[in-house]
């Protein structure tokens, strides 16, 4: 009886060590600010409305527009990952022609 409550007590012991271990590990989050460089300026040309409408609520003109110059492949895959990963409300039609816009101004040939 008495091997049995060791037993039971070191059982225990195991399974509660590695909880009480994790709660001695102190973790401090802070609050990080980040300044963006602001910009008022905006797309233009053939198509850009669709860039202007869809874009600018997260990207500056000037952040898209520094980017490398990529196929339409790429662009497409960015766009994609824009909407599909990050949720942005973009539609179909005006995907399609910020990547044509994209291709145009930031193109890398095919």
């Amino acid at each position: 009886m008495r091997r049995n409550k060791l037993l039971l007590a070191l059982m225990i012991g195991g399974v509660l060590t590695p909880l009480a271990a994790r709660a001695a590990i102190s973790v401090q989050l802070k609050s990080v600010n980040v300044d963006l460089p602001e910009s008022d300026r905006m797309f233009t040309g053939e198509g850009a409305g669709a860039v202007n409408n869809n874009c600018l609520a997260c990207h500056s003109a000037d952040m898209v527009l520094n980017q490398p110059a990529l196929v339409k492949a790429a662009w497409q895959a960015e766009v994609n990952k824009m909407i599909q990963i990050y949720k942005a409300p973009v539609a179909a039609a005006d995907a399609a022609a910020i990547v044509d816009y994209l291709v145009r101004t930031k193109g890398a040939g095919s």
